[in-house]
């Protein structure tokens, strides 16, 4: 069996009979299903880089700029502790984390699907992937 496939029977699993369509229904179902599964201490640093990046990383913004402003804001090269869900979900982004960054203590709000856990062997990598993956292409 493809991974994909398994991917799709784990996710299917945790939504039940709302099917693959991410929804508000779904997302709290799958929120709950996290805060009940994720195992802490969970660190985790960002999949790419953060919307505010994209100018510094992809396009024509300073190295200097982008090096102070990472002091101030969240980067995906950054490694933060997971803290909280919120218990909220944000229409646009879907479930919500409160982070602190391990290098500063700074404390952030980050959408989930951002984010994996810096522990490829963990059953949390596999967990947040997976929301990741169903977030962003349901």
């Amino acid at each position: 069996m493809r991974d994909l496939d398994k991917q799709d029977k784990r996710i299917q699993q945790i939504l039940g009979s709302h099917g693959m369509d991410v929804s508000e229904e779904a997302s709290l179902r799958y929120m709950d299903y996290l805060k009940k599964n994720i195992n802490f201490p969970c660190q985790l640093t960002g999949i790419e880089d953060f919307p505010w990046e994209e100018y510094y990383v992809l396009g024509p913004g300073s190295k200097k700029e982008y090096e102070k402003l990472k002091k101030e804001q969240p980067s995906y090269t950054d490694v933060f502790n997971l803290v909280s869900f919120e218990d909220e979900l944000d229409e646009n982004n879907g479930i919500l984390v409160n982070v602190q960054r391990l290098s500063d203590k700074k404390s952030f709000i980050l959408p989930l699907d951002y984010l994996k856990s810096v522990d490829k062997k963990s059953k949390n990598y596999q967990l947040l992937d997976d929301y990741s993956v169903w977030h962003i292409n349901y």
